[in-house]
């Protein structure tokens, strides 16, 4: 079982405006909007060559016969895509009652549509898993105009179950064990059977499509929950929206079914976006013939940096931005700044700069700002003023061009050089919602209730923070014990903590972060971690200010709370960590892998890919294999999912630095399991160097 915790009324509000949602308009011939009965592109049930625009992420539902498919599609780049399905099975022999099932699916098009030629595709679905669905194809797909789309190709496995044309050797039965196993021995093996279709778009709204499939059911006819008369299908889209379609279909002669599709791109925000208040106007210098404003004389007085200091903080104030040092010469202003509301750092850095022309004498030409996050100085920007002053109506690159973006000073701020003492507690009461997905018995769990939360900063670097909440209404506690395992109990028994701890403290720690040396960064947090850990827990992170390569390491001592989830412990303990190497791909992808010991006390590593866009949202995977073997770790073999982050920014179109995250697990169990801290070094460190300033320098000037 996997819980996961989020701010409710914030989801429920994504939830609503994803259905309003508007994706990347599809090319005619090479992109879709049509997703099959699986929640892959394609038609009915058979795939077609076309691919969704890229980045656009697509959650499906279909319901047909004893069949329930909920799939979670993403097109990882204009040519490679992945799905996640959980599909239920009513009456699936020689299940008694409901069989329920996760599967996963990739494919890559191969070719793309010319003027004379198809596009093709190659796709394996059910390649981790049970092997219900599985399945390898090879398929082509042609334009005829701007409405009719034609699609042959070949298929193995299920796919070549319907009046199979020939073989390509002997495919072996599938001994999928605890499941979660790659089927690699049955690919493209075995019997294979053509498969064909057609898509007429008769309007804007409405799709007509058909197809022949070469998929016979042959389990599900087994089982005698389904009945195959014909291999004809038809359907009927209906685009609701640019976002939504709804379709309803006619299967093998006998069953009729409906699917809905939820398309969102993370390229295309929900809202308009620069709702937020604009910036002052930059304020030019006067005549340089004017000796007497150009003067020096200024830093004379110790009352006019006093009062520039003010000037500057208040602004700042207005803007979600704090001020925590500002040191001023003649000709040049350094100071350090904490944004605590865009997600753009860039965004941050332009309105300062824009703040300083109104604040700072004219014969202050040269601004060093320093982005500043738990008190740890993270990259410093310098610029000209003359620069801001030309360039003010100029494309943002070619500020740009003109600044440069260093490591900051390996200090962190100083309790004595703060500027402003206000703001230090924070608290906040909200909605949460706690979910469990795909657990064998149950496919969605929730609790819904209240958390308060508060913080408190003893020094800039250091925090107080603890939240509790109290469940008003849910069953996560319906599955107290979860699903054992070989292991010691350290997730499995996630339930049992719902349904005790009530009211809980989500967590309590003191936390202190600080920078050892150049290129470092560290952590330390002790306390009751998260809900069902406390101890402590240090990490250290080397990452250069401009490297693609960061490392980091970890290590904490953790034991057991209580069940209630109040002050007391249990009796077991464990060290766990582990060392790590994050790479920056380009293009937005990011690779990492942790090797070290975990939660269990096994041994082994989590290899993590993800995909982050300019606007802050996050799309990856995982997988972790440790020294446990498949047995001894339970259903599912070995611990993978899927990561979900959608920044409210994007959602909402108004500055915010958060965002809604989640964890897709195909299933949660004992092995491979981490301990989750907040405040993990290198989440936070990469927003605030240079990467992440070039990539959302667009916001510069807004």
């Amino acid at each position: 079982m996997s819980i996961s915790r989020v701010d409710f009324c914030r989801l429920a509000a994504l939830g609503v405006a994803a259905a309003t949602a508007s994706p990347a308009m599809a090319e005619v011939g090479t992109l879709t909007s049509s997703y099959t009965i699986y929640g892959t592109p394609g038609l009915i049930a058979m795939p077609t060559a076309e691919a969704a625009a890229d980045s656009e992420l697509a959650f499906t539902y279909s319901q047909f016969g004893p069949n329930a498919n909920g799939t979670l599609s993403f097109q990882i780049t204009p040519r490679l895509s992945g799905s996640f399905r959980y599909a239920k099975i009513a009456d699936f022999h020689p299940v008694v009652g409901d069989y329920f099932d996760r599967s996963f699916d990739i494919r890559y098009r191969v070719l793309n549509e010319s003027k004379y030629f198809p596009a093709v595709s190659v796709g394996i679905r059910d390649f981790i898993g049970t092997g219900i669905y599985s399945s390898e194809y090879i398929v082509a797909t042609k334009s005829i105009g701007d409405r009719l789309r034609v699609t042959g190709g070949i298929g193995w496995g299920r796919l070549g179950s319907y009046e199979p044309i020939g073989a390509t050797g002997t495919r072996p039965p599938w001994d999928f064990g605890k499941g979660g196993t790659v089927n690699a021995n049955q690919w493209f093996r075995g019997d294979f059977a053509p498969f064909a279709g057609v898509s007429y778009k008769v309007n804007d709204k409405l799709t007509l499509k058909a197809e022949y499939s070469s998929d016979a059911f042959a389990r599900e006819v087994a089982a005698g929950i389904m009945e195959h008369k014909s291999p004809f299908n038809f359907a009927v889209d209906y685009q609701v929206s640019p976002a939504i379609h709804l379709n309803a279909f006619y299967l093998n002669g006998d069953t009729v079914g409906a699917n809905v599709v939820i398309r969102l791109n993370p390229r295309q925000p929900i809202a308009r976006t620069g709702n937020e208040r604009a910036p002052l106007p930059v304020k030019p210098r006067p005549s340089r013939s004017n000796a007497e404003a150009w003067g020096t004389g200024w830093i004379a007085d110790p009352t006019n940096e006093t009062g520039i200091r003010k000037a500057v903080g208040d602004a700042l104030n207005k803007q979600g931005i704090k001020l925590q040092t500002l040191a001023l010469g003649t000709t040049r202003a350094e100071l350090k700044v904490d944004n605590r509301k865009y997600y753009s750092p860039a965004q941050a850095i332009g309105r300062t700069a824009r703040i300083l022309t109104h604040a700072l004498p004219p014969s202050v030409e040269t601004f060093v700002i320093t982005l500043v996050d738990n008190g740890i100085p993270l990259s410093t920007v310098t610029m000209r003023r003359s620069d801001i002053e030309r360039l003010e109506h100029a494309p943002a690159i070619d500020m740009f061009q003109r600044v440069s973006i260093d490591e900051a000073t390996p200090r962190a701020v100083r309790n004595s050089e703060l500027a402003r003492q206000d703001s230090r507690f924070r608290w906040g009461l909200a909605p949460y919602m706690g979910l469990s997905f795909f657990d064998p018995a149950s496919p969605i769990r929730a609790d819904f209730g209240l958390k308060l939360s508060g913080s408190y900063e003893v020094a800039p670097n250091i925090f107080l923070s603890g939240s509790i909440s109290k469940s008003i209404w849910g069953n996560l506690s319906e599955d107290p014990n979860g699903s054992p395992t070989a292991l010691p109990p350290v997730r499995t028994e996630a339930g049992r903590y719902s349904a005790e701890g009530d009211p809980a403290i989500s967590h309590l720690t003191a936390s202190m972060y600080g920078r050892p040396g150049r290129n470092l960064y560290s952590r330390v947090t002790v306390g009751y971690l998260e809900s069902m850990y406390g101890g402590v827990s240090a990490e250290v992170l080397w990452k250069p200010v401009d490297s693609q390569l960061a490392l980091g390491a970890e290590l904490a001592w953790v034991k057991k709370r209580d069940y209630d989830q109040l002050f007391g412990f249990q009796d077991y303990s464990v060290v766990t960590g582990h060392v790590s190497a994050y790479y920056d791909f380009g293009n937005g992808f990011t690779g990492q892998l942790d090797v070290g010991r975990y939660l269990a006390g096994d041994y082994g590593a989590t290899l993590s890919i993800d995909r982050t866009f300019n606007n802050g949202w996050k799309i990856g995977g995982y997988v972790t294999k440790t020294n446990v073997s498949a047995e001894d770790f339970g259903e599912g073999s070995f611990d993978k999912g899927i990561r979900l982050s959608i920044p409210f920014e994007w959602a909402f179109g108004t500055p915010s630095r958060g965002a809604s995250n989640a964890t897709l697990r195909s299933l949660s169990r004992d092995g491979g399991a981490r301990l989750e801290v907040d405040g993990r070094l290198f989440e936070w460190v990469d927003e605030g160097h240079g990467d992440a300033l070039a990539s959302r320098w667009g916001k510069f000037w807004r």
